[in-house]
């Protein structure tokens, strides 16, 4: 598994690369829907191809409840399991961990915490995440982390950062006395903390660059802070982290925020915006988001995105799709999903070309442009 540094922008830090791994090659900047349970919501695997998905990613959390550990090793990993043969990133579930506030309890060793399910006491530790994921089979796999809220006291953000390199430590050395379980390799990154202050961030970014992980990942953005201070951060971390390893930028996925952070350096972006938003009626469009629920659309027998390329765009028009959603067919739901997906998958995929190019900074200006003016 490697990742090779393919085109860097003259103007800007962006950047374009290839991650390979054991279920097929990535090509950088890349969108990864989001199947937080082994599935993205409405969209079966062979669609997810079709729509030119690279990767996806699912939750180490929500696995390890259900179906559980066992399940999964019987079904020889989730790959198998949901007939998914493309690569697979999961998180550890630090971010779910943290959105428990009132049924967790954070010590040295781990996290020990309430199932949202049916009470039960349960832990994580640095060493059985790696296990967990190992059972799972993701090609990349993400270390326990803490990450608090942007809101949260410097003290408490210095302290939880330093706990998040100590079991960055324990999770690697776990990681290379163990193997993977299915045939493929797998790689482990890290996870840099620090809030928006950017003497943390420097320390944690330093110390888990020792460390020597495959790839790294931006973590405790996009749980508070104002735009900006996310950007500037972005910047120092392109600063520090290894240019000839892949950026990871955790759970963020406006259009907006994605195209600002492949311009500061960064190569890889999940967020749940496609499908919660498509479950919703909202579409998204060149020419901006919609809610296809409005009265507005009830005689509009346009494409949702005229001359754009996609399944949904090609065929249905804008008043079927609002009809299917106000009588409840789960069709419109599913049609809104596809048309997200395929949106955020030509959004990166055209950025990487217009790097290549070396004529992203005008193009993104132009994107951001017509999306913001809301025509749609």
């Amino acid at each position: 598994m490697s990742f090779r540094l393919e085109t860097t922008d003259p103007r800007s830090a962006a950047r374009t690369g290839t991650l390979s791994t054991g279920h097929g090659e990535i090509r950088t900047p890349v969108f990864m829907p989001v199947g937080t349970r082994a599935s993205v919501k409405s969209v079966e695997p062979h669609e997810l191809l079709e729509q030119e998905a690279q990767i996806i990613l699912a939750n180490t959390y929500h696995l390890y409840l259900k179906p559980g550990n066992h399940i999964i090793a019987k079904a020889g990993g989730v790959h198998r399991f949901m007939d998914w043969q493309g690569p697979l990133l999961t998180d550890s579930g630090g971010y779910q961990v943290y959105s428990l506030s009132e049924l967790r309890k954070i010590t040295e060793e781990g996290v020990a915490f309430k199932s949202h399910l049916d009470g039960s006491m349960l832990q994580f530790t640095p060493e059985n995440v790696v296990d967990t994921q190992r059972i799972i089979g993701s090609d990349i796999m993400m270390p326990l982390d803490e990450c608090p809220s942007a809101t949260a006291e410097r003290e408490y953000i210095r302290k939880s950062g330093e706990l998040t390199i100590r079991w960055a430590e324990r999770a690697r050395r776990r990681f290379l006395q163990t193997e993977p379980l299915y045939g493929h390799p797998q790689m482990l990154f890290a996870i840099t903390q620090g809030g928006t202050h950017a003497d943390l961030r420097t320390i944690s970014a330093k110390a888990l660059v020792e460390l020597d992980f495959e790839g790294y990942a931006i973590g405790g953005m996009a749980v508070g802070e104002p735009a900006e201070e996310m950007y500037r951060i972005l910047e120092l971390s392109h600063t520090m982290l290894p240019e000839h390893k892949p950026r990871y930028l955790m759970g963020v996925g406006t259009p907006e925020n994605i195209l600002n952070a492949i311009e500061r350096g960064v190569d890889m972006f999940d967020c749940v915006i496609p499908t919660r938003e498509g479950r919703n009626g909202r579409v998204y469009t060149r020419k901006g988001k919609m809610n296809l629920r409005s009265a507005k659309y009830a005689e509009d027998f346009r494409p949702l995105d005229e001359g754009f390329e996609s399944h949904v765009s090609g065929h249905y028009s804008r008043a079927y799709i609002r009809h299917l959603l106000n009588v409840g067919e789960i069709l419109g739901l599913k049609l809104c999903t596809l048309q997200n997906i395929a949106f955020f998958m030509w959004l990166t995929r055209t950025a990487r070309q217009e790097i290549e190019k070396g004529s992203f900074l005008e193009w993104k200006a132009a994107v951001l442009e017509e999306f913001n003016r809301g025509e749609a």
